[in-house]
């Protein structure tokens, strides 16, 4: 599903983020990343959506090779992946419904699909009773699973997060874990880059873990 084959990524004002990196993810696989900041975690993440493009080496997702992917079928990949981020990146003038229907809009999707959708999403995270208010009115973890509810609304076979329980208490973080099992449980590939070893080394799943842009464990290999 997720291939990197010798990838570098530089950055012109602070060198590699990534080096020489190779890794293999399976479909219906999921997997935790681990390492410091600034190890390469969001970096190796945002290769993945397409967000930057490698150095040097080949990403390849689904089969694709995204380091010579037209720029005109970066729309069709991004919407393979689903990106769940710590700051949730919610539109606070518009409601959780409109919030998790924004993938599901920009892909043409008739209004009575999308609103199917959008609450089988909300239901599945547990906020389908607050589909008509505001971002602002939510707790930090509501925010939370409805930026996972618009992640998933277009279901994707690719979830990235990039440290979705950063900001929670323990409590909040395992119920967000917890929905990422479930996710996995249905053929979902997840990759999630977390801090929180403690909840990872629970889970019982495959880690990865970088240090300055290389990949120096992978429990997987042992």
């Amino acid at each position: 599903m997720i291939k990197f084959d010798h990838v570098s990524k530089r950055y012109p004002e602070r060198g590699e983020a990534i080096k020489d990196l190779s890794l293999d993810l399976a479909a219906g696989e999921m997997a935790f990343l681990t390492g410091h900041s600034g190890a390469g975690k969001s970096t190796l993440l945002r290769l993945i959506g397409l967000l930057e493009r490698p150095t040097r080496g080949q990403v390849i997702v689904n089969g694709r090779n995204l380091a010579s992917l037209p720029q005109r079928k970066i729309p069709f990949h991004r919407r393979q992946v689903g990106m769940i981020f710590q700051d949730h990146r919610l539109l606070t003038d518009r409601t959780v419904f409109d919030n998790v229907a924004l993938p599901l809009v920009a892909m043409g999707m008739r209004r009575r699909e999308i609103a199917k959708r959008v609450r089988a999403s909300l239901d599945q995270v547990g906020l389908l009773r607050l589909e008509r208010v505001l971002p602002s009115a939510l707790s930090g973890g509501e925010q939370q699973r409805v930026g996972i509810a618009r992640a998933v609304v277009a279901r994707p076979p690719v979830i990235l997060a990039d440290e979705p329980t950063g900001n929670l208490d323990p409590e909040l973080s395992r119920e967000i874990f917890q929905l990422f099992e479930r996710f996995h449980q249905v053929g979902v590939s997840l990759l999630i880059a977390t801090h929180d070893l403690d909840l990872v080394a629970s889970m019982g799943h495959r880690t990865l873990r970088l240090h300055q842009g290389r990949l120096v464990a992978d429990s997987g290999n042992w």
